[in-house]
């Protein structure tokens, strides 16, 4: 058991070292220390191999990161509980990895809502759509925009704030529904004999 927890210990430090290295990646502007460096050479290669899956990028936002962590973290937990428990399961095993994945879709979903309500925001106030921010935030809005207005809608052309306001209640009433769901089905795999 010590083994086990020195393992999920070296993997929640290597987690923060990733989490650091995100972050500093945010700050460019900074330019490359040697601690950077230093980072970029011990996490790089663990994110490099989410890299390669195009479907984890949105527009200009990369989000193999959280799939990184969150494979990390799934390790994590089955660690932790083989630790209190002493043996992991099947439907164990099945429910902590739903949880994973829900950790990473809840996430995405939660930032997809932000996203939209600052485009909302920013009709409202008039800000300034040329500015650096509120570009970012206009590519990352409209595909969402588009696609969930497509789904709802076909073809129907909406009113902007209209299509906002619709998108927004979709994407937080898929967040409350799958949360439900997500609970449901968890509870039933980690109560599972095999």
């Amino acid at each position: 058991m010590l083994l086990i927890r020195a393992l999920s210990m070296a993997v929640s430090v290597y987690m923060m070292i990733i989490f650091v290295r995100i972050i500093l990646t945010w700050f460019s502007w900074v330019g490359n220390s040697g601690f950077q460096e230093l980072l970029a050479k011990v996490t790089d290669p663990y994110l490099g191999w989410f890299r390669r899956f195009t479907f984890l990028r949105i527009g200009h936002i990369d989000l193999s990161p959280i799939a990184a962590l969150g494979v990390l973290s799934l390790l994590n937990r089955l660690l932790g509980t083989l630790v209190v428990h002493g043996r992991i399961s099947i439907g164990l095993i099945l429910a902590l990895s739903l949880q994973a994945v829900w950790g990473a879709v809840s996430f995405i979903l939660g930032f997809l809502i932000i996203v939209l309500i600052l485009r909302l925001v920013a009709y409202y106030i008039r800000a300034n759509n040329y500015s650096p921010f509120w570009r970012v935030i206009e590519s990352i809005s409209q595909p969402v925009l588009n696609k969930i207005s497509r789904l709802i809608f076909k073809d129907r052309i909406l009113n902007f704030v209209t299509a906002l306001i619709i998108s927004i209640s979709a994407l937080f009433l898929s967040y409350v529904i799958l949360r439900i769901l997500v609970n449901i089905v968890s509870r039933a795999l980690a109560n599972l004999p095999i």
